[in-house]
């Protein structure tokens, strides 16, 4: 993806961060302020020490919004559901490296469906894991916060690791998205973009902001 057709930097609010009694306002919220697409963060307590929604959650979340639903997989395994988030509305879905012994033959089945498919990697996770898996990938997911929870500080090493990944896009698939999620803040995203980031993930940063279409439209202008 060269600088000249680089397009613009895209929004996620993390619906971690919302309301989850209001979740269909929250969410409608977050698309007049501007949001490009929902990050929905699925965890099964196995993989990540947290709990927090599934299939349900994402297929009625589909039918009240037109906005995209990238489906971020925390879950051990994630071959044996990723067929049943398909099915659910995920627009996007993405898996953990870590998290499989079947991470190729997973994305593809996610591609074959006609959805965008995309590889994860945590934070002590090297980026060259990846390598093999590139080509294929819509989107490459780089956590600069441990997963689990939402609210971290930010991991100041993951800005090299953007840098590294970029690297590896512009050599093995200049097509995919760079998506980073943890401790995006308004201090910190101009220098994630600078590394290399496409989509920047946000939770507490927008849901808490007293004017999210600000913030929003600030990470746009990066």
């Amino acid at each position: 993806m060269t600088t000249e057709n680089k397009h613009r930097t895209m929004v996620a609010p993390s619906i971690l961060s919302a309301d989850f009694g209001r979740m269909n306002e929250e969410i409608a919220r977050m698309k007049q302020c501007g949001a490009d697409i929902i990050h929905c963060d699925v965890m099964d307590g196995i993989f990540v020490p947290n709990i927090t929604f599934g299939f349900k959650m994402i297929s009625d979340i589909k039918k009240k919004t037109d906005m995209p639903l990238d489906v971020h997989l925390m879950i051990d395994k994630p071959e044996r559901y990723a067929q049943r988030f398909i099915d659910a509305g995920a627009d996007w879905l993405t898996i953990h490296a870590e998290a499989t012994s079947e991470l190729i033959p997973t994305l593809e089945l996610i591609k074959s469906s006609g959805i965008k498919c995309g590889a994860v990697i945590s934070p002590d996770t090297s980026v060259r894991v990846l390598r093999e898996c590139f080509p294929i990938c819509d989107i490459v997911l780089l956590m600069s916060v441990y997963p689990g929870f939402g609210g971290q500080k930010f991991i100041e090493r993951s800005l090299e690791r953007m840098t590294a990944l970029k690297a590896m896009r512009d050599e093995l698939n200049e097509n995919a998205l760079l998506e980073i999620d943890g401790g995006v803040t308004a201090e910190n995203a101009a220098a994630i973009v600078r590394a290399g980031a496409d989509v920047l993930v946000a939770g507490n940063t927008l849901f808490s902001a007293a004017h999210p279409e600000k913030v929003i439209e600030e990470f746009h202008a990066l």
